[in-house]
């Protein structure tokens, strides 16, 4: 699973609020179970290294702040809006009672298909009304269609609608656009540079299970870039 959405400037703004030393934040994690060193905390705060979902949960908690300032954004997927209840997909999954890789395959694919009764323990876990949850899916949902075909195609064509729907700046848009589309096409080149080299289907799959894994995280790549320039 990649890393969650993270601002190392809010989380050195909420450490310097709270007076505290990277020291002091290692060790009130400590006493929550999370043991780090103090350089864990250095290295999210410079941005050389995001915290895991469990890390970012317990620097929240040390910090006395909530995991969506640490975040710094509103959430707009369904593992962000989780992430900001301080949930893990498996008790989440828990709670609603739903199989955990069910529920990671839903957050992975932005489809949701669980019960009606999931669906309603699934927004009462996330403070969300029912008709807001699945609008925040089917969003998620548009949003990978987009970016697909974008980095697919002509990427201009989805800069107007996939700034409207990321509700951010279209030149900021157009630019990671046109960086996904470059990152993409040289999925594209190595494959087929391999494949009339003879490569062998070893070598092939590689290149293949590196763009699925790409694709997979071109939403959470794409809104990184167009809100820090990641």
């Amino acid at each position: 699973m990649s890393r969650p959405p993270f601002s190392p400037a809010e989380a050195r703004a909420a450490r310097l609020r709270v007076g505290m030393t990277p020291e002091q934040v290692v060790a009130s994690m400590a006493q929550l179970g999370m043991d780090r060193p103090p350089e864990a905390v250095h290295a999210w705060e410079s941005g050389t290294v995001a915290p895991s979902e469990t890390e970012l949960f317990a620097l929240a908690d040390a910090l006395w702040c909530p995991v969506q300032a640490l975040m710094a954004r509103v959430p707009s997927t369904l593992r962000e809006h989780r992430l900001a209840r301080q949930f893990t997909a498996e008790r989440l999954a828990q709670r609603i009672g739903m199989d955990p890789y069910a529920y990671a395959r839903a957050e992975a694919e932005h489809r949701w298909s669980g019960t009606d009764r999931q669906t309603l323990l699934l927004a009462d876990a996330l403070g969300l009304r029912v008709d807001d949850l699945l609008d925040v899916v089917d969003q998620a949902a548009e949003l990978v269609t987009l970016l697909h075909e974008a980095v697919e195609g002509r990427w201009k064509t989805y800069v107007a609608p996939l700034a409207d729907l990321a509700r951010a700046d279209q030149r900021a848009v157009a630019q990671a656009l046109r960086t996904l589309h470059r990152e993409y096409a040289l999925f594209n080149e190595r494959y087929m540079g391999h494949l009339v080299a003879r490569s062998g289907d070893v070598r092939l799959k590689e290149i293949a299970v590196d763009r699925a894994r790409w694709l997979r995280d071109l939403p959470e790549r794409f809104r990184l870039m167009v809100t820090h320039g990641a």
